[in-house]
């Protein structure tokens, strides 16, 4: 469904920010795209939505197909309307409008009234305590209820293809947890494609088909999720556990970085 070949992207036409990275996502599947701060996950996401056109990036090298045609360089409502749908970092949700008007921004591109009205039902079936709150100002709700209406924002455009940047970000364990199990759910049920980029190793492999990992702009590592999972050097590196399942301490993990195994 998405190819990602070879692509560099450079903002201001200076500051170089990928280096030749290339991904695939298939009909479905979901695929973790997991790193460090500053390695390039969100870069990488905007340059799939269209949106690094609002931060005067742009992608120099490389190309971007969905479902065969080619798609870096088009604005992001032309890559929306083909069928992409992105919930952004940060949760982003109009605090001053009510949970349900929300939902029906991330419907504003569709005149299939009776199709939205179908979605509005389904995103509150995912998300009951979003039903719960449908009038209240979304500027009220607690970061898990703000991370679930973004999510069911964006499922209101009726995407083939969901793009979701650091779900967990800023949340309990167990709400992690709870959004997780849904992400799965709707790929399941939908047969939607997600490419999902994380922070929260443990988090995204646990639900993800395939995974890779970024570094400095690059992709160094990627394969199934369960490979993944099972390598020493995620484990060790990402998760912090080494060989027999303690925890690495601080200045072995920054040694650790130093050495970059993954690359030598």
């Amino acid at each position: 469904m998405l190819q990602v070949n070879n692509i560099e992207v450079a903002y201001m036409k200076v500051i170089r920010v990928l280096r030749g990275v290339s991904l695939e996502v298939g009909g479905g599947e979901i695929v973790a795209l997991l790193g460090s701060n500053g390695a390039g996950k969100t870069t990488t996401l905007k340059a799939i939505s269209g949106m690094l056109k609002t931060e005067e990036g742009e992608v120099t090298e490389g190309r971007i197909e969905f479902e065969g045609r080619r798609i870096e360089g088009l604005g992001p409502d032309k890559i929306a309307a083909m069928g992409i749908s992105q919930a952004m970092e940060g949760r982003r949700v109009l605090e001053h409008l009510s949970v349900e008007e929300n939902l029906l921004v991330g419907a504003y591109c569709r005149n299939d009234r009776a199709g939205v009205k179908r979605d509005l039902e389904m995103v509150f079936g995912y998300f009951p305590k979003v039903r719960a709150l449908r009038q209240r100002m979304s500027g009220y709700l607690s970061g898990g209820e703000q991370q679930m209406l973004v999510i069911g924002r964006a499922l209101m455009a009726s995407p083939k293809l969901m793009l979701l940047d650091e779900p967990s970000l800023g949340l309990a364990p167990l709400m992690v947890e709870d959004i997780y199990q849904i992400i799965k759910r709707i790929s399941a049920d939908q047969k939607m494609a997600i490419l999902l980029v994380e922070q929260n190793v443990r988090a995204a492999l646990g639900i993800a088909d395939h995974g890779h990992v970024m570094e400095n702009g690059k992709i160094v590592m990627g394969g199934p999720a369960d490979r993944l999972r099972d390598n020493d050097d995620i484990r060790e590196f990402y998760l912090g556990l080494s060989a027999v399942g303690s925890r690495k301490s601080y200045r072995e993990v920054k040694h650790y970085r130093r050495k970059k195994r993954w690359l030598g």
